[in-house]
Formats: structure tokens, C-alpha cells, sequence
């Protein structure tokens, strides 16, 4: 059967303020155009569903990562020397050097204290009522991650801006990109001032990799955007995760009732909300040599953009995908990644959301929201920049 060359076209700017903040439409008619979709206005091939996305994850020999994973150029030269940005023997050096940090093993030695530091949140929460459930979500990943990975003290103020500012640089070069430039350089300045002044603290990430700076196995500028690599998806994805959950559970209270009644749901309600509001929206690839995606031909040096959001929502692989329900085995969401460059935290992520919500359920009773949900603006990362909540104690 020839190579189909006529590709569905789609003319809306998936990344205009509208669509950030009213995506699933978008998605879904990308969806129905087909598995390949032209984006004119990003020159980009779109993959909609969930069978071309998972696959193009999963063949990075031909969908490589090291040519950068933005939409823009600039992105796509700075962030080389991470993680993210490389393949094969390069990527998995530069991830062994902080593997062992994020096993199974190594994270049960956080988990009480992760536990604990999750029922003071918690406790906190229920007792002033009335929240802001992005500031309920933030307070964990911002207790855990920045000691993880070795931040000094210092500067601390200003991770969570920054770490947003490395996501939308990795859009287009539109006007969000633009307005947010200064302070992801600002984030690099103070990673390398970090590594120049050999601050990072002892026992941390941060450390390890100054180590093996000094034993030859990364070069030193690669210390600073290694760090930068694990400290940014971290922060933004888990906060995300677990703002989406609050909204899911307070614009479905039947949800809560089956999770209040069964805690040990917690970890299908992990899988499930990560699947019905991606915290990542897309990320790109590109083709190494002309190659076909479901009959689409796909010349050498194309970029795809692997649109995890809309793949999660398809209902060529899920069932009522739209709806959010705990019992679902959510377990092959894309949410996380998949194959080789699958999120290195999403162990560290998960054990975070998980212990929120079995606090939370411990504590409240029912979750009610008292305004309507705001989202954030960001180009790559789907999350709420505020939602008013009032939590019924228990």
C-alpha cells in the first residue's frame, strides 16, 4: 500500500492563550482528522492519538530526543547537555549518574518522612478550610524537591517561577516563550552559580553530580543543566498532579466517596488523574531517517509533536475517556512517558500525589469548590494557577 502524502491539515494555534487554557477541543479534533496532523502554524507533524504517540516514544533509534524536544530553535540549543535532549549511550550516562536516587529502594527510605511531611499539609489545609488548591499542591514537591536535588537555601524564593519558565521555553517562540525568556536564563545563572561556588548541599543530587564532575564522568557544565533537568519536571508536574486531583475530586464527589471508602484506590486515582489532565502537553521528537507512521510518510528531519493530553483522551484506546473515574486501570496512561525517556521522577511524583491524598482523605470529608478554576498560561505544562476550594473536615 503506498505511503500516505495528502496529511490532514490544522490551522488553530494550539498554543494561543485560548487553547492553553481550553485544550480538549483542540485535541479532539485533531483526533478526528486522523493519526498524523499538519500543524501550518508550527510546521510541525501533530500525533493525536494514543497508538502513534506510544510508539514514537518508544523508537527513540528513530524518533530521537537529542535534536531537542521544544518548538523552537533557541530551546532546542540550550537545553543540549541534558538529560531530556539525548539518546542512546549518552542518555543513559548521563541518567545513570543519578539513578539510583530514584529507586524503588532509595525512595522508601523517604517515605516517612514524605508521609509525615503530607498530614501536616494536610492538617494545615483542613484547618484554615478555605484554600487555594495549587497553594495546597505546591507545599509538598517544595518541601521535597529542592533538598533532593541540592538547592542552597538561597534563591529558593524564586525555583517555582523558574522551573514553569524552563517549560514554556520549550513552546514556540510566542509571546508566553518570550515574556517568560528572562527568567529561565535566570534559573540557568543561578545552577551555574550553584556549581561555581559548589553550594549545592551535601548528600544531595546536586552533590553527586559535582563529584562526578571531579572524577571525569560528566563534564562540568553539564552539572548545571542536569540539575536544572530533574528540578524542573519535578516541581511543575507534581503540582500539577496533585492540584488537578483536588479539581477532579471536588467536581466529582462520587469519586471521593468511593476513594474515602477504599484508600487503597489511591494508587489507580494516581494513574487515573495524571491520565484525564496530563500535566505535560506535548513534547517533540525528531525523525532520524525518512521513516512511516500509520501510513503517513515522514521525511527525514521532521519534527512530530507527541501530544500527550489528547493521547490519553483517546477513545480509540480508553473507554468514556472524558469521564474521570478511580476504577479504571489507567496504568499505560502516557502522562509520565514511556520507553527510555520515561520521567525519571515520576516514582518520586507518585509517592508525593499518593500521600496527599490518603492524608487528605484521612482528614476531609468532602471537597467543595467556591470559585471557578483558573489555568495557568504555560506552553508545555497543563496545570491550575488557582483554584479556591473549601474542605468539609471529616
Amino acid at each position: 500500500m503506498p505511503l500516505r502524502t495528502d496529511i490532514p491539515v490544522y490551522r488553530p494555534d494550539l498554543y494561543s492563550a485560548s487553547a492553553i487554557r481550553d485544550t480538549y477541543p483542540h485535541y479532539a479534533a485533531l483526533r478526528e482528522l486522523g493519526p498524523v496532523v499538519w500543524l501550518s502554524k508550527h510546521k510541525v507533524y501533530a500525533l493525536p492519538r494514543y497508538a502513534e504517540c506510544r510508539q514514537v516514544l518508544l523508537d527513540d533509534d528513530t524518533f530521537a530526543s537529542s535534536g531537542g524536544v521544544g518548538l523552537n530553535p533557541v530551546a532546542n540549543r540550550v537545553g543540549q547537555g541534558t538529560t531530556l535532549f539525548s539518546d542512546g549511550e549518552d542518555h543513559a550516562r548521563r541518567r545513570s549518574l543519578l539513578a539510583h536516587r530514584l529507586t524503588p529502594r532509595a525512595l522508601r527510605t523517604m517515605k516517612d518522612t514524605v508521609d509525615q511531611q503530607a498530614a501536616a499539609v494536610a492538617e494545615d489545609a483542613v484547618a484554615r478550610r478555605t484554600v487555594d488548591a495549587v497553594e495546597v499542591a505546591t507545599a509538598l514537591p517544595m518541601s521535597v524537591v529542592p533538598d533532593l536535588v541540592g538547592w542552597p537555601q538561597q534563591g529558593r524564593e524564586h525555583l517555582l517561577r523558574w522551573a514553569g519558565a524552563t517549560f514554556d521555553a520549550l513552546g514556540p517562540l510566542n509571546c508566553q516563550a518570550a515574556r517568560t525568556l528572562p527568567a529561565s536564563l535566570g534559573m540557568m545563572r543561578y545552577a551555574r552559580a550553584v556549581v561555581r561556588d559548589r553550594s549545592a548541599l551535601d548528600g544531595s543530587m546536586g552533590h553527586d553530580l559535582l563529584l562526578a564532575a571531579d572524577e571525569g564522568r560528566i563534564m562540568p557544565a553539564e552539572c548545571a543543566t542536569m540539575m536544572i533537568d530533574y528540578l524542573a519536571p519535578s516541581l511543575d508536574t507534581t503540582i500539577s498532579a496533585i492540584s488537578s486531583a483536588l479539581y477532579l475530586f471536588a467536581l466529582h464527589p462520587e469519586q471521593w466517596r468511593l476513594l474515602k471508602a477504599d484508600p487503597d484506590l489511591v494508587p489507580k486515582a494516581v494513574n487515573e488523574v495524571v491520565r484525564h489532565q496530563s500535566p505535560i502537553r506535548a513534547f517533540s521528537r525528531t525523525a532520524t531517517r525518512d521513516t512511516e507512521l500509520a501510513g503517513t510518510a515522514i521525511p527525514k528531519g521532521s519534527r512530530l509533536l507527541v501530544l500527550y493530553g489528547s493521547a490519553n483522551r483517546d477513545p480509540l484506546e480508553w473507554d468514556d475517556p472524558d469521564t474521570f473515574d478511580i476504577r479504571r486501570d489507567a496504568a499505560r496512561q502516557l502522562g509520565f512517558g514511556q520507553g527510555t525517556h520515561g520521567c525519571a521522577g515520576q516514582g518520586l511524583a507518585r509517592m508525593e500525589t499518593s500521600a496527599i491524598l490518603r492524608a487528605l482523605v484521612e482528614h476531609v470529608d468532602r471537597i467543595e469548590m467556591t470559585g471557578p478554576p483558573e489555568w495557568a498560561l504555560n506552553n508545555v505544562i497543563h496545570r491550575l494557577e488557582r483554584l479556591p476550594l473549601e474542605l468539609i473536615p471529616a
